[in-house]
């Protein structure tokens, strides 16, 4: 996530023009626990490019007749799903550099060896040499 779409600068009024709704639908969603704006010191509201998003995606969430505690927890599963793929994805990467380590490994651990065969009856080995 860039730090520009985190970066808050839109005050109430633009957050809310940006995402089609009205100020006071940010406020309850504040409310609710929904979303959570940067503040300024005085206390005023901010609202980065990520909250405009989340903004949108509640309004999908309500226009398909979610109620707003339904919409809460579709954006923490969202959130624990994006976190599980991103922990799924670091596994992965730490299983195959642990592959490719013990590949490595097994390299550098094999010698050539002398072959011996001995033919099944007879009583004298035969002995190559590579």
């Amino acid at each position: 996530m860039s730090e520009r779409r985190r970066r808050a600068v839109y005050v109430i009024s633009v957050a809310a023009e940006l995402a089609g709704m009205h100020p006071q639908t940010l406020r309850i969603y504040e409310r609710k626990g929904l979303l959570e704006p940067a503040r300024t010191q005085g206390g005023s509201r901010r609202y980065s490019d990520d909250d405009i998003s989340l903004l949108r995606r509640i309004q999908e969430l309500t226009d398909e007749g979610l109620n707003l505690a339904g919409v809460k927890r579709v954006l923490e599963l969202e959130g624990e799903v994006e976190r599980l793929r991103a922990e799924v994805e670091d596994l992965r990467h730490h299983t195959r550099q642990a592959v490719e380590e013990t590949r490595r490994q097994y390299r550098r651990d094999l010698v050539p060896v002398n072959q011996a065969v001995l033919v099944y009856g007879h009583q004298r080995a035969i002995f190559e040499r590579d």
